[in-house]
């Protein structure tokens, strides 16, 4: 029985670990290249606000690693020099995919990034990370 949920939760945290991740805009945004994207949320570029989701989100991790190359602890050691020399603004930290969605398609300064399977009309994808 314990092998059987291990194989189970084993093939579950595979599926997640692969997540479609999409970067997302208001629907009048334009799409992005991937370079584009790291500027953004690496503090190099201010052509957009960049909306994060919590440390603990499974989904934020996939997204540095995609975006930028980076893992969480090297993209908080970025933004932490950034922030304290005053060249930038850390990105704003939300709830979840819903608050991402909800801010993004309420600005069209903004950009998320969700799971691909949390994608409705409210928004645009303006760059699939796979």
């Amino acid at each position: 029985m314990f092998k059987s949920l291990l194989a189970i939760g084993l093939v579950a945290a595979a599926s997640f670990a692969h997540a479609d991740v999409v970067v997302i805009g208001n629907p009048a945004a334009a799409a992005l290249t991937k370079d584009q994207v790291s500027d953004v949320f690496l503090g190099k570029s201010q052509v957009f606000t960049p909306i994060d989701q919590p440390d603990s989100a499974a989904v934020r991790a996939e997204f540095y690693k995609k975006a930028t190359g980076r893992d969480p602890a090297q993209v908080k050691a970025t933004w932490s020099r950034l922030v304290f020399t005053g060249k930038a603004v850390a990105p704003k930290e939300v709830a979840d995919a819903a608050a991402v969605k909800k801010a993004v398609a309420a600005d069209p300064k903004t950009i998320g990034y969700i799971d691909k399977s949390a994608l409705d009309g409210s928004v645009k994808v303006l760059l699939a990370l796979d």
